[in-house]
């Protein structure tokens, strides 16, 4: 009976935005008992992977941010790749909407999260922390909701999160980069030409471009760029059909999401959740760190999403998803406001200052937890009493 029950969860839908939510709730109470100080030991304590002094030397907390997410990253090009090729992303007309929509999602909450912070030259550097949207926790609690919303409406919620990731991607390679040392950075590209080489002489063996990828993860950390892109870069390596008809694409992707979705994820959230509430007051929600975030996350999104779709049908410039009607569309646009992941790892690359990253987490969950409670009861009173007439049309 356990191990049915057990297997029944883990093939549901909104399993994984569950055990994210369980994952995030531990690191609460963790860090607010008696066991914080073996949660901050184990997070502070240094692995060393060096070689006659040469090597990697980084705490818990930095392998997990810069080695286990660069497998979540890994996971991201991989689908990044598919949909470019055979889904979502392959028309360019499916793309427009959710494109503009990501686009809007992503700037009217940075530009919240700068009003907040303008000036301030402490916190102006997480202004792209709620511009991220976390598509596990967003499609987990769409999950939750069930039938009682059009399939498409899960397709243009989808669609929009990976753009949104292609978005941060970006944001973080741009923006987000330390002190960039251009020999490593260099010697970064002979691993990617070797992976460029492989794939043009139609070499079907993952495990060499594994390697490479390894080998130009620990480069690109030494540069200065943030290691997870060397994730994304090897996935796009990863030949999409072999010479036996085959996909390897498909099947690393298909065995690597269990292993992210209920292990790397859940990881990551338990060592960047933990918000210290002892001596947190209301006066300190409202100060401009975490007050930007959460606003940025709850109203940003509502009305980049909300608004440019809404915009983009009015204007004729766009198809909206068939069969939604605009309170469900509100409804998703509110659950891109969960930023969880993405926001928490943005958080992690603008501040060094435990204080100023336990605002963060503090603005992230708080946002996020507005969000899908918002969203989650738009979606379910909109299907509730459905009145005539209320599917979008493209007048």
């Amino acid at each position: 009976m356990l191990l049915r029950m057990i297997d029944r969860f883990f093939r549901h839908e909104a399993s994984g935005g569950l055990l994210l939510m369980a994952a995030a709730l531990a690191a609460l109470v963790v860090a607010n008992s008696g066991l914080s100080g073996a949660y901050d030991a184990v997070l502070g304590s240094v692995l060393s992977v060096t070689i006659n002094g040469t090597g990697l030397e980084k705490p818990a907390i930095l392998w997990i941010n810069d080695g286990l997410m660069a497998i979540f990253f890994f996971l991201i090009g991989l689908e990044l790749k598919r949909e470019l090729l055979e889904g979502k992303l392959k028309k360019p007309s499916d793309v427009v909407l959710p494109g503009m929509a990501a686009v809007g999602g992503m700037v009217v909450p940075a530009l919240i999260f700068v009003m907040f912070n303008w000036g301030n030259t402490a916190t102006i550097n997480g202004w792209a922390i709620p511009a991220a949207t976390d598509i596990a926790f967003a499609l987990g609690v769409l999950a939750l909701v069930g039938d009682r919303v059009p399939s498409s409406l899960k397709v243009f919620l989808l669609t929009l999160a990976i753009l949104d990731d292609i978005g941060a991607i970006l944001i973080i390679a741009i923006f987000y980069t330390a002190e960039l040392k251009v020999d490593y950075l260099l010697m970064a590209l002979v691993p990617a030409l070797a992976m460029l080489w492989l794939n043009l002489k139609k070499v079907h063996r993952v495990a060499p471009i594994l390697f490479l990828g390894v080998i130009m993860w620990v480069l690109v950390l030494k540069s200065g760029v943030h290691a997870t892109l060397a994730g994304v870069v090897t996935a796009f390596f990863i030949p999409l059909t072999d010479k036996w008809g085959k996909s390897p694409l498909h099947s690393m992707e298909h065995g690597l999401t269990p292993y992210v979705l209920y292990l790397i994820i859940p990881v990551f959230a338990f060592a960047n959740a933990g918000v210290v509430l002892t001596g947190l007051s209301l006066s300190d929600l409202a100060a401009p760190l975490p007050l930007g975030i959460a606003l940025g996350l709850i109203l940003g999104k509502q009305i980049g999403v909300f608004g440019v779709t809404w915009l983009m049908v009015k204007l004729r410039l766009a198809q909206p998803p068939a069969g939604a009607n605009w309170a469900q569309i509100y409804g998703v646009a509110c659950l891109a406001g969960i930023g969880f992941t993405m926001s928490l790892f943005i958080g992690s690359l603008s501040f060094a200052d435990p204080e100023l990253m336990n605002h963060v987490r503090l603005g992230v969950l708080l946002g996020s937890l507005v969000s899908g409670v918002i969203g989650y009861a738009a979606l379910r009173l909109s299907t509730a009493a459905e009145p005539e007439g209320a599917k979008v049309a493209a007048e």
